[in-house]
C-alpha cells in the first residue's frame, strides 16, 4: 500500500460500519500488539468473529489478515507515533494545551503531506491551467479556506470567482461550462450544500478537484482529482480544526506550483496587483 495504514484507516474512518470503527480504533491504539498477534488472539479480545476482522483487512485493500500484517510490520515505527498526541486535558496547564494545539497541526501536515501524490498534483495543475475560469466553493467552515484560496489565487493568471452567499455559490456552479475547473473543499465532505454545488458543477460539465478529509465521502467521488487532509482531531472532529491548516497548505502547494509554471504571466499579475494595493497605503 503506498499510504501508511494509520492515515488509510483515518481517511476512512466515517464511512466504516459501528464494528470496523472499533476495530480501526484499536488498531490505531494498539499498532504494536496487533502486527505481533495472532487474528484470532485479537477477535478474541474484541469480542468478533475471525471472519469479521479479515473482511475488515479486505476492505482495506489487502487480501486478507496475513498481508495486512505485513504491511503493519512494515509501518511499525510509523504508526507507533499514532499514540504521542494525546487529547487536550482538563488539568493541562494554557502552555500545555496551546503545545498540543502545535502538535496537532505540524503532525497534521506531516500525515496529509505522507498523502500527497505527484500525479494528482500533475494533473489538478493541467485542469486549473487549462481551464477558462476557476471557482472556490465551500460552505460554513470550508467557505474560510474557499475565501483564503479566493484571495490567494486573485494573483494568478487564470481568472476566478468565489462567493460567500451558498445560493449565489449554487447558482455560479450551474453556470460554469466544460472549459471551467472548481475546486470544492469539505473537511466531512458529507455536507449537503457542498455536494450540490459539486453536482450542479458536474452537470455542468466543469473538472472538479475536491479537497476533503474523507476518502470515501459522496463529495470525494464527484471529484477528478481529489487531495486528502489528515488531521488527529477526536474531541472537536466536526469543527475540523487542525484539517484547516492541512487544506489551506494543499491550496497554497496548488498555487505556489501554478505560478511557477506560468512565472511571465503570474509575474504580471502580480505587479498589477501590487501596484493598485501599494497606490492604496500611500494614500
Amino acid at each position: 500500500m503506498s499510504s501508511p495504514i494509520n492515515l488509510q484507516i483515518k481517511s476512512l474512518y466515517e464511512d466504516f460500519s459501528p464494528k470496523e470503527q472499533a476495530i480501526a480504533t484499536y488498531i490505531l491504539e494498539n499498532p504494536d500488539k496487533v502486527a505481533h498477534s495472532s487474528i484470532s488472539d485479537l477477535s478474541t479480545e474484541l469480542g468478533i468473529a475471525d471472519s469479521t476482522f479479515f473482511q475488515f483487512t479486505k476492505t482495506l485493500g489487502y487480501s486478507g489478515f496475513k498481508d495486512f500484517k505485513l504491511a503493519l510490520l512494515k509501518q511499525e515505527n510509523d504508526l507507533s507515533a499514532v499514540t504521542i498526541h494525546e487529547n487536550v486535558q482538563k488539568d493541562d496547564s494554557v502552555l500545555v494545551m496551546a503545545e498540543k494545539v502545535f502538535d496537532s497541526n505540524m503532525k497534521t501536515l506531516t500525515d496529509t503531506r505522507k498523502l500527497l501524490k505527484e500525479a494528482d498534483l500533475n494533473k489538478a495543475i493541467k485542469l486549473i491551467s487549462e481551464s477558462r475560469r476557476l471557482y472556490f466553493f465551500g460552505v460554513g467552515g470550508s467557505e474560510i479556506v474557499a475565501t483564503d484560496a479566493y484571495h490567494k489565487f486573485l494573483r494568478s493568471p487564470i481568472p476566478v470567482g468565489h462567493s460567500t452567499d451558498y445560493h449565489i455559490q449554487l447558482m455560479e456552479a450551474s453556470l460554469l461550462t466544460q472549459a471551467d475547473c472548481a475546486i470544492l473543499i469539505s473537511h466531512s465532505g458529507k455536507s449537503k450544500e457542498t455536494i450540490h454545488i459539486a453536482e450542479a458543477a458536474k452537470k455542468a460539465g466543469a473538472k472538479i478537484i475536491v479537497v476533503t478529509s474523507q476518502a470515501n465521502s459522496p463529495l470525494a467521488k464527484l471529484g477528478d482529482v481529489v487531495f486528502i487532509s489528515i488531521s488527529e482531531e477526536i474531541e472537536f472532529r466536526s469543527e475540523a480544526l487542525a484539517s484547516r491548516i492541512a487544506q489551506l497548505s494543499i491550496i497554497d502547494s496548488l498555487f505556489v506550483i501554478l505560478m511557477f509554471n506560468n512565472r511571465e504571466q503570474a509575474q504580471d499579475t502580480i505587479a498589477k496587483v501590487r501596484s493598485v494595493i501599494l497606490e492604496i497605503k500611500e494614500k
